[in-house]
């Protein structure tokens, strides 16, 4: 869950794709499923429970106006993990940014409901999201990641991932937050 008792500041952070990938797996009775037609709801409610969006009907216009479109893409992209009741709780997207012209490989939306944390869940889907953009983009030399100080747990995990700290935005311009986002996080790793 984001913590927003924190002051909020953009972080970017990279990953070579060749690097070799953290063993992590589900917990039993867990399962990996992507996205299917009708999870649209099902990734509206993770995102809500974690604080991404108000509600879910902003998650939900969220979902139509940026993913979709590209249903195709979702149903290799988008992937759920599952409970042993076959409820979908964690979710994450392997993804791509148009910055002019440039496509980007977008390490995407990784959000765990709360009632779910501290079982592995988000370190599964980061290592099987990898393992998706190795497959998907073998030519690819780098991957990004998104995020915000609110997620400073998240940031410890991509870290443990091999992703790193960048002081520029995707675009190539300074990130003007990250002497903030270093100061922060030193401050919270203390």
């Amino acid at each position: 869950m984001l913590d927003k008792s924190i002051p909020y500041k953009e972080v970017w952070m990279k990953r070579k794709l060749t690097l070799p990938i953290l063993a992590a797996a589900l917990p039993k009775g867990f399962s990996f499923q992507f996205y299917q037609v009708g999870d649209e709801k099902a990734w509206s409610e993770i995102e809500t429970s974690v604080l991404e969006f108000e509600n879910t009907t902003e998650a939900m216009r969220y979902f139509k106006r940026t993913f979709a479109p590209y249903k195709e893409k979702l149903a290799q992209q988008m992937l759920f993990v599952v409970d042993p009741n076959g409820k979908k709780v964690a979710t994450c997207t392997a993804w791509q940014k148009e910055i002019q012209g440039q496509s980007y490989p977008l390490f995407h939306w990784l959000a765990v409901d709360p009632k779910y944390q501290g079982l592995g869940l988000a370190k599964a889907l980061v290592a099987r999201i990898l393992q998706i953009f190795q497959t998907m983009m073998p030519e690819e030399a780098t991957i990004y990641l998104h995020t915000q100080t609110w997620s400073h747990d998240a940031i410890g995990l991509y870290e443990k991932f091999a992703f790193s700290l960048m002081a520029e935005d995707l675009d190539g311009t300074v990130n003007d937050d990250y002497p903030a986002v270093i100061e922060i996080l030193n401050r919270l790793r203390k």
